[in-house]
């Protein structure tokens, strides 16, 4: 049990005075202040003077992409990729981050960690990945100059309508629980991608921009991308359409900052501002388009946790959220992008004990955030004092003892 002052709710994203009660690892009931009768065994926790809130949910991260601290020949390297993606895990859930979807990364790594995930094997965000990019044969993420991270181990470039959809069910099948397609494309071959995705019960999410944009929302995609440059039409069609947007505002500021455009892309050749970026953001908040938060945190940038997260937050209030509407995007958006509200997103009776306690209150200031004290996930203290916490190995038994006496 966690005895609170303020539990964020973030339905209505406000606090309220509470005390959360876990069993296993579900929330079983939010008790009102003052309440005291619970059961004497029961593991009570004092956070008195902190918020809890649910755990935030980052909707674009890439875990397993090299940094540059690995050396030429090891960027296509599945294991190191695994390696890199558990330490930024670790960062991740100690930024009180509890779930990232994971947009490509390098072979079946990604899988690797969602998989081990899962079972709490390590301590870590829960994980929903793409496993890799679908593009057009030049698209996004496989242009020159080739090197092992722009090539098959983290994208695949297929051409035609029926490749498209074999993609699909390849990544389905290796453990994607969504699909993420880029451009360039045909309408045919994302409708064809859309299709297949829906008939196995996957969101699709599209990273593309000027007429793919609008090729991708008449085609039913379920989500787009970045704030890249797109109509006020194809603006309208997405609310139309309710498709949502993942905006990543501060990434892009991020590389504009230092290298003074986006250079790094054949397929994105156009004037890219933050100005024009946030134009984007803006108009979609206006027509009503539901916007998740996302940092397409990648290589280096993996260092910069929890900042990034932060700064993508600090956009969003910009752009006219109040802290507590940020959260709230964070949160309880995010998983209703993820198809997983009914098990996140907000501390409710029923979902899983993923749960955030902070000293202070970030639904006033969001720079609190910074002062994570505990994190939980699936009920299990992984964070505590702002340290992972790792429980000592218990060892299993041997089927028989040795047949001679041990030495005291």
């Amino acid at each position: 049990m966690a005895n609170a002052s303020r539990v964020f709710d973030a339905q209505l994203a406000r606090t309220t005075p509470g005390t959360v009660v876990i069993e296993g690892k579900r929330i079983s009931a939010i008790w009102p202040a003052g309440r005291r009768d619970w059961p004497a065994d029961a593991r009570v926790i004092d956070v008195g003077g902190k918020t809890v809130l649910p755990g935030l949910i980052d909707l674009h991260v890439h875990l397993t992409y090299p940094d540059s601290d690995t050396p030429i020949d090891r960027q296509a390297s599945e294991g190191d990729g695994v390696l890199r993606g558990v330490r930024n895990l670790r960062w991740m859930l100690e930024a009180g981050i509890t779930s990232v979807r994971d947009l490509n990364g390098v072979s079946d790594a990604p899988y690797v960690l969602a998989d081990w995930s899962a079972a709490n094997r390590i301590p870590a965000p829960r994980v929903f990945t793409a496993g890799h990019i679908i593009t057009g044969t030049g698209g996004h993420a496989t242009e020159r100059p080739v090197s092992p991270s722009h090539g098959p181990d983290f994208a695949w470039e297929r051409d035609g309508a029926d490749a498209w959809r074999s993609a699909v069910r390849e990544t389905f099948k290796r453990g994607a629980s969504v699909i993420k397609v880029a451009s360039h494309f045909s309408p045919e071959e994302i409708a064809a991608a859309v299709d297949e995705a829906h008939r196995l019960g996957l969101k699709v999410t599209c990273d593309c921009e000027t007429v793919y944009t609008a090729i991708a929302v008449d085609a039913g995609v379920d989500i787009i991308e970045h704030p890249l440059p797109r109509t006020d039409e194809t603006i309208r069609a997405m609310a139309k359409h309710r498709t949502a947007a993942v905006p990543t505002l501060q990434v892009y500021q991020n590389v504009l900052d230092r290298a003074g455009g986006f250079y790094g892309s054949t397929s994105r050749r156009f004037t890219l501002t933050a100005q024009a970026d946030f134009d984007v953001f803006r108009k979609m908040k206006a027509a009503g388009i539901v916007m998740g938060v996302g940092t397409d945190t990648i290589g280096d940038a993996n260092q910069l946790i929890p900042n990034v997260y932060l700064a993508e937050l600090q956009w969003f209030i910009r752009g006219g959220y109040s802290a507590a509407e940020a959260l709230r995007a964070a949160t309880l958006t995010n998983a209703r992008i993820l198809d997983m509200d009914d098990r996140l997103g907000s501390i409710s009776s029923g979902k899983l004990a993923d749960i955030v306690v902070v000293d202070g209150r970030p639904d006033l200031d969001i720079e609190a955030l910074r002062r994570v004290d505990k994190v939980f996930r699936d009920g299990i203290l992984l964070v505590d004092g702002g340290q992972i916490l790792v429980p000592r190995h218990q060892a299993r038994p041997l089927t028989k003892a040795p047949p001679f006496d041990t030495v005291r």
